[in-house]
């Protein structure tokens, strides 16, 4: 089992990433996915958790993540050494950052999103995961933005996201 965590704020959009990277996965047939939130106090900028749970057999474990595949973090100041604890042996952290930081996959999501007008990096950091992990393609995860946004805003979604995870192949 693939198992993702996704940490953002109120507002950015890591349950919904989390709920489109569920529906890519299950594009392909015979796959099966579970994406679920966590947050304290519902209000727009708190700390918000999601977990994307993917398998070839049916999901029905909703505990939290203990031991994620990949880590997905769409604001860095939601970064903590203490989170590679959480990783799996060969599991990975991405981050939305400007900067540097050790140990991490660190993106500027945020010039992507600017570049096609989309005030949160969800899609952009779905991108970028599918091209790191090859657990979705591009495409899949395109198919899903079809299925599961508002067509007013599909398209620049999926622009943003297959740019990304187009460089994240470089």
């Amino acid at each position: 089992m693939n198992e993702i965590i996704w940490l953002g704020r109120g507002g950015q959009g890591a349950f919904t990433a989390a709920k489109l990277l569920g529906a890519a996965y299950t594009i392909g047939g015979e796959k099966y996915a579970l994406a679920f939130p966590s947050f304290g106090p519902e209000r727009r900028g708190a700390p918000v958790r999601a977990f994307t749970k993917l398998d070839t057999k049916p999901v029905v474990d909703r505990s939290q993540t203990e031991k994620a595949d990949y880590i997905v973090i769409l604001d860095d100041t939601l970064y903590s050494p203490q989170l590679h604890e959480l990783l799996k042996d060969a599991g990975r952290i991405i981050v939305n950052s400007k900067n540097s930081i050790d140990g991490v996959i660190a993106f500027d999501a945020e010039k992507i999103a600017a570049g096609f007008r989309l005030p949160t990096v969800n899609t952009v950091m779905l991108g970028l995961l599918a091209g790191i992990s090859g657990i979705v393609t591009a495409a899949e995860a395109s198919a899903a933005v079809t299925g599961y946004m508002p067509q007013k805003i599909q398209e620049r979604n999926i622009n943003a996201l297959t740019k990304a995870a187009e460089e994240a192949v470089r």
